[in-house]
């Protein structure tokens, strides 16, 4: 893992921060934001991991090792910073703001 840090927020703990590799960060944050939709309601959680794995370079996701933390990390990131969306109704589904 890259010593390169990256500082993230958490939308549901707001003003809560975290440092975490940049690279790592970087790679998922890419691959999730390639397969959500612009649209609601958007992908399920499970449905857009199972699309974003084959997208991870296997030398950081070996065999995708990891890709749910990494993932979790990347959606309240994403969410607290208004790029995402979640669909108001369960279950969880993702999107990408316009």
């Amino acid at each position: 893992m890259s010593k390169d840090k990256i500082e993230i927020e958490n939308a549901a703990s707001p003003g809560h921060t975290q440092r975490v590799d940049r690279v790592k960060f970087t790679a998922m944050r890419d691959a999730l934001l390639s397969v959500l939709p612009d649209e609601p309601p958007g992908m399920k959680v499970d449905d857009a991991k199972a699309a974003l794995v084959p997208k991870l370079p296997d030398d950081l996701f070996p065999g995708g090792a990891k890709a749910g933390w990494w993932l979790k990390a990347a959606q309240l990131d994403l969410e607290a910073k208004g790029i995402i969306s979640r669909a108001h109704k369960p279950p969880v589904r993702l999107y990408r703001v316009k």
